[in-house]
């Protein structure tokens, strides 16, 4: 075990801050349910976008991450537009304005503001956005769970622990058993101090990763000095053609092995399919996850495009330090690491635990182990926040006990907490790794949440019997093809989702009558979208001459457009710097300035324009 005892005492005394942090904000969340949910809708948008940015800062995603690029270099940028990470720009432009201006708690609640809060079609609404939020925050928390667990089973190798315990685990489950253990202090301060506590905790867990990604940064720039990293040619560009064009041959050939099974070889295909089904995710929304919920919980509209768009300066920088230095240092010590799992395969997944362990300081192990301890709890917390108040809030206090007491309402999310995360736990067995369960969760079940949110914006003849039905057939879609589809192909059947989803929204809305005029018109004014909205339109301005329509589509998406490079940017950049690419640097920081330069114009000097 690598570990030094000042190692031991950092990881120790974060835990027990955040155990501090949730009896600290035990009352407050108490007060009342918006206050436990929600944070009273009273937070600096400042506060929550660095807790949005510390909950993607996930430790699943950043060891995913630090394998892609190792594999695929300046060419690996572009594979988490899977989730697509350019939905911040999207949110930050227009789409966070636009949900906060509902003023609902959960993404349940805002489907009352569209279609109506009575009819069949509006329960049936309601029940399938709870169950995909339900089944994409279990899923999340499966893939933060098994994540953790293959993390710590580096550092504390399961021989030295077994001594200790009363039970016999196969190797195959160590990482769940680890897995529980920093589960239960994540739910601990997540239930007892609701939203405050998670965001005071993600704060924490930012402050511990910036000391350590900039120390680790140093550390990597100092050892490539005088070295030569020994990759294939096109590695250092982020440029590609039909092909991936990276051949590992003679190399480590079983990085040839990693890029064959990813199924990322044809990258153009890949790049064009990825950006397709990315652009549809981004423009329907936030996913009701715990990033809904923290767009929902700012003090404004406006506050709410500013959270969004600080999310990506705060934490694409940081993170990028951190992957590219602990890629040139499994580059660099790649013959001195074992990177194989309990099957004796290689995992390249392994490379974040192993190159900590083996090349860092002390000192510096203890802060990036808090500050990656800290990364799953955020990502867990979070999550599990957005799933407590998807089943309070819209199932018990709709369904259940409309006239719960305050103190009813925080037992029931007690309650729902501890269920939440049994079940992330259970689901955590059953995946084989990051990867699979990121797959399914980004390519197949995304994929058939898209087209009636998309609609649900921007036309006003959607109904709620259309969101059932189009929400309906994708999710069934895209279980069914978890099943009999393989992961890595799932992306190129995005198009059979999506076209399986657009018939269940079309049919769904035709077989049934447009929403209550009076809803729409309410719905219209209020969030003011722009799109399919004409007849709706024509009433609002009878009703009220003064009222003037959103005109903004153009500006809009030119400022995604350019958020889009400004976002590239902000991802390169630390690479280039680390990497000592000084001239492709100097481009990518002029590209930078002039971009942000734009934005300055024509985003945040409008803001209260539209």
């Amino acid at each position: 075990m690598k570990l030094h005892l000042v190692d031991v005492a950092i990881i120790v005394l974060y835990l027990f801050s955040t155990i501090v942090i949730g009896l600290w904000y035990r009352k407050k969340a108490r007060e009342n349910k918006e206050s436990y949910m929600l944070g009273g809708k009273s937070l600096p948008w400042y506060k929550l976008g660095l807790s949005d940015a510390s909950d993607m800062f996930d430790i699943s995603g950043t060891m995913w991450m630090v394998s892609l690029c190792f594999v695929y270099g300046m060419k690996s940028i572009w594979i988490p537009w899977l989730w697509p990470v350019f939905n911040q720009v999207f949110l930050m432009m227009y789409l966070s304005r636009w949900l906060r201006r509902s003023n609902a708690a959960t993404g349940a609640e805002w489907l009352g503001t569209r279609f109506g809060r009575t009819g069949a079609g509006v329960t049936g609404s309601n029940i399938v956005v709870i169950a995909f939020a339900l089944l994409s925050c279990f899923g999340y928390l499966a893939y933060g769970f098994i994540g953790l667990g293959k993390f710590i089973e580096i550092f504390i190798p399961w021989d030295v622990v077994s001594a200790y315990v009363p039970f016999n685990v196969a190797p195959q489950y160590v990482p769940h058993v680890y897995g529980i253990v920093f589960t239960l202090f994540a739910m601990f301060y997540s239930i007892i101090g609701g939203m405050h506590s998670i965001v005071l905790g993600d704060m924490l867990k930012y402050a511990i990763m910036t000391v350590a990604c900039i120390w680790i940064g140093f550390i990597a720039a100092a050892r490539l000095q005088g070295n030569h990293l020994n990759v294939p040619e096109g590695w250092y560009s982020p440029f590609f053609g039909k092909n991936l064009g990276l051949s590992w041959t003679g190399i480590i050939n079983e990085v040839n092995d990693k890029i064959k099974a990813d199924g990322y070889s044809l990258f153009g295909l890949f790049f064009m399919m990825m950006t397709f089904k990315g652009v549809f995710a981004a423009v329907a929304g936030p996913a009701p996850n715990y990033d809904m919920q923290k767009i929902l919980s700012t003090r404004s509209p406006e506050e709410a495009s500013k959270m969004s768009g600080f999310v990506n300066i705060i934490l694409l920088p940081i993170r990028y330090s951190l992957i590219v230095s602990l890629t040139i240092l499994g580059l660099l010590f790649y013959h001195q690491m074992d990177l194989k799992d309990a099957k004796g395969a290689i995992d390249f997944e392994r490379i974040l635990p192993a190159v900590i362990n083996s090349f860092l300081p002390v000192g510096l192990v203890g802060l990036l182990l808090a500050g990656l301890l800290g990364a799953f709890m955020s990502t867990f917390s979070g999550t599990m926040n957005a799933a407590q108040a998807y089943i309070v809030n819209d199932i018990y206090i709709k369904y259940i006990n409309p006239k719960a007491s305050t103190k009813k309402i925080i037992t029931a999310n007690y309650l729902v907490g501890v269920f939440v995360v049994a079940v992330g736990v259970i689901l955590g067995f059953f995946v084989k790794d990051v990867n699979s369960v990121l797959q399914w969760i980004v390519s197949a079940l995304y994929a058939g949440y898209i087209v009636s949110n998309v609609l649900k914006w921007h036309w006003w003849r959607f109904n709620a019997n259309g969101f059932f039905f189009g929400m309906l057939a994708g999710i069934v879609c895209a279980m069914v093809f978890s099943v009999v589809i393989p992961a890595v192909d799932l992306l190129y059947w995005v198009p059979v989702l999506f076209a399986i989803s657009l018939a269940g929204s079309l049919i769904g809305s035709y077989v049934a009558p447009p929403a209550d005029m009076a809803v729409l018109k309410s719905f219209y004014t209020t969030v003011r979208p722009w799109g399919f909205w004409e007849p709706v339109k024509k009433i609002a301005m009878e009703a009220d001459p003064t009222f003037v329509p959103n005109r903004n589509f153009k500006l809009n998406m030119f400022n995604v457009v350019i958020g889009t490079i400004t976002q590239s940017c902000l991802t390169i950049l630390p690479m280039y710097l680390i990497l000592a690419q000084k001239t492709s640097l100097m481009v990518t920081v002029a590209i930078l300035a002039v971009t942000i330069l734009i934005l300055k114009r024509t985003w945040w000097n409008k803001l209260n324009d539209y």
